[in-house]
């Protein structure tokens, strides 16, 4: 039984993994869609232009990462479905071996070979597929890895990330641009910072660092590449 105010959910670590995801989707949408339109901006100040190349980066960079998502988890799904496979044929084949190797992965936890063999025997009169699946091989059959869950997650992530830097940098007048932009982004990057590290158990203030330190030096760079751009071209 869980304590008070202590729940237990067999799938938290799952829903923490699809959390962290959706930050680091958000983050890197932020970071990537803000290199870009202040590249941009600072090649040229043309509104309709900025907007264009801001919101094609928003919409080609949470595409790329639905599709690269999709493709990672749909590879650790056919992994895991391998898995399971094999397990419920070594069942078939040598039960008797497999009761064996349970027991051995209980006595490694730390029980005694003979409350080992005991627990191996009774998982294994209730459920020994299920019992292998999560002991051996940490699976839980009913609760596969979705590659279109992850997909979808990394899209809308990504996509809200990005509209930050391109809300900031349309919306106000042409000498405020660049710093909005930069305000706003910083802002977004502690955000995801805190969260990150809230969701991780690490040091917040380490997070917001890295966030903004890494955000600062891309605008950085892609604002003076744009402007060496347009000066060039001009």
């Amino acid at each position: 039984m869980a304590h008070p105010g202590e729940p237990h959910h067999d799938d938290l670590a799952g829903r923490l993994n699809w959390l962290r995801a959706g930050v680091l989707g958000a983050n890197d949408g932020i970071v990537s869609t803000a290199g870009l339109v202040v590249g941009v901006a600072g090649a040229t100040t043309d509104r309709t232009t900025i907007l264009a190349a801001g919101v094609a980066g928003l919409v080609a960079g949470a595409l790329s990462m639905a599709g690269g998502e999709y493709v990672s988890v749909s590879t650790q799904r056919d992994t895991e479905r391998a898995a399971l496979d094999k397990e419920r044929r070594e069942l078939r084949e040598m039960p008797v071996e497999e009761e064996q190797e349970l027991a051995g992965i209980y006595e490694d936890k730390g029980l005694s070979p003979e409350l080992a063999a005991e627990v191996a025997s009774e998982l294994t009169r209730k459920d020994a597929f299920r019992a292998h699946a999560e002991a051996e091989l940490k699976i839980d059959p009913d609760n596969l890895t979705s590659p279109w869950q992850a997909a979808w997650a990394s899209l809308v992530s990504f996509a809200l990330g990005a509209l930050v830097p391109v809300v900031a940098i349309t919306a106000p007048p042409t000498s405020w641009r660049v710093w909005t932009c930069m305000v706003a982004v910083l802002a977004g990057l502690m955000v995801t910072g805190v969260v990150s590290a809230r969701l991780g158990g690490g040091e917040p203030r380490r997070a917001v660092v890295r966030n903004v330190l890494m955000g600062t030096l891309t605008m950085v760079i892609t604002y003076y590449t744009g402007v060496l751009f347009g000066v060039t071209v001009g």
